[in-house]
């Protein structure tokens, strides 16, 4: 009965149903906000597709979209005609004549909602079949691995691999025009690959590999990250995507193996009988949050990786990361070990942590 007597009130009070019609309005406006590089709240609609196959993707959503847009419209509509336009007036006594059953209009209410529903499975499975394509001969094949907090890009063909550390995470560079072939593996639980510009999410599954092609239009940086809640660390697990012309893809490829190849300078070594300090990682943290050393003399970590994801080492001036870095150390893949032979340091407290998870894998060095 409120809500009746609601709907007879704002009936009867036009400055009421201009401030509701104009309510109404504003939330349309501010739906219909499209999301761009430099506004990316998203509307109504999605950003323009930055690849072949999210064109596919864009053009099944606008077709979906509208059709719903103008049913809503509708519907709504009537509705809304039907309240101001037999709503009960002064005077009404009797009901007014009542109508049971239509058949034409029943009918014309059921079929084209069946013919709407057939012409968007059948377009939808074309935009699945462009989308789902592989080719078979793709210009660059990236196998991607995520991890408990980060990624791994591995260009196997080319000799060239990449881990991401921090927050921004690791980068792919693509080539533009080109098609290009993901391999997804997952060293621990369900990820999700996801690039907003590229209307396209793809699960990671432990124990299978998922593939898929994309090809971008125009050189420019994508964002990525994992869109499928994986613990702790989900929100860091970001990543982007670097797309460049064929040519500049091609001197990226030759300066990066030819930087791979260098023989990499002498780390700094100790002194015979230098101090070691021994430290492993295990279940995503050290087995170890404190570490003491020698003030002015070298030393060494022995640094064993227990766990099946990178980690590494990486030491600070003062409390947090954000103090000079005095030291870092490779990352060392899941099983394996490295020696890192640290400069002398002077003394007081540092911060070491690894750079691929630094949130939960920390700890102070004090240097005495």
């Amino acid at each position: 009965m409120r809500v009746f007597r609601a709907l007879r009130s704002l009936a009867r009070s036009p400055r009421l149903r201009l401030v509701v019609i104009l309510g109404f309005g504003l939330l349309v406006l501010a739906g219909c906000a499209q999301a761009t590089n430099d506004n990316p709240i998203p509307g109504f609609f999605p950003p323009p597709a930055a690849t072949v196959q999210g064109d596919d993707t864009s053009g099944l959503y606008d077709l979906v979209f509208w059709i719903v847009a103008v049913i809503f419209v509708l519907v709504e509509g009537l509705i809304i005609y039907s309240i101001f336009r037999y709503r009960r007036k002064k005077g009404d006594t009797e009901l007014p004549k009542q109508t049971h059953g239509n058949f034409a209009l029943e009918l014309t209410w059921t079929v084209i909602p069946i013919i709407l529903v057939l012409i968007v499975w059948v377009v939808a499975l074309q935009v699945q079949d462009k989308v789902l394509a592989e080719s078979p001969d793709p210009a660059v094949t990236v196998d991607i691995t995520g991890f408990q907090w980060q990624w791994t890009f591995d260009y196997k063909a080319l000799g060239l691999s990449y881990t991401g550390v921090g927050a921004d995470g690791p980068t792919m560079v693509v080539p533009v025009g080109q098609p290009v072939h993901i391999n997804e593996h997952s060293n621990d639980v369900i990820h999700s690959f996801y690039i907003r510009d590229f209307l396209f999410k793809r699960d990671v599954v432990p124990g299978r590999v998922n593939s898929f092609d994309f090809t971008v239009k125009e050189p420019g940086t994508y964002s990525g990250q994992c869109a499928e809640f994986c613990g702790l660390g989900h929100h860091q697990m970001f990543f982007t995507i670097k797309a460049v012309s064929p040519t500049d893809y091609q001197a990226w490829v030759k300066a990066e193996q030819a930087k791979a190849k260098a023989t990499p300078s002498p780390a700094a070594s100790g002194a015979p009988g230098a101090e070691v300090i021994k430290l492993s990682a295990k279940d995503i943290k050290y087995d170890q949050s404190t570490l003491t050393a020698t003030a002015g003399k070298a030393f060494t970590i022995q640094f064993t990786n227990e766990d099946t994801v990178p980690h590494n080492v990486a030491i600070f001036q003062g409390t947090d990361a954000t103090g000079t870095n005095v030291f870092r150390g490779a990352i060392v893949q899941g099983g394996q070990s490295a020696t890192y032979n640290v400069p002398a340091l002077t003394a007081g407290s540092y911060y070491f942590h690894c750079d691929v998870h630094p949130t939960v894998m920390f700890g102070t060095l004090t240097v005495k």
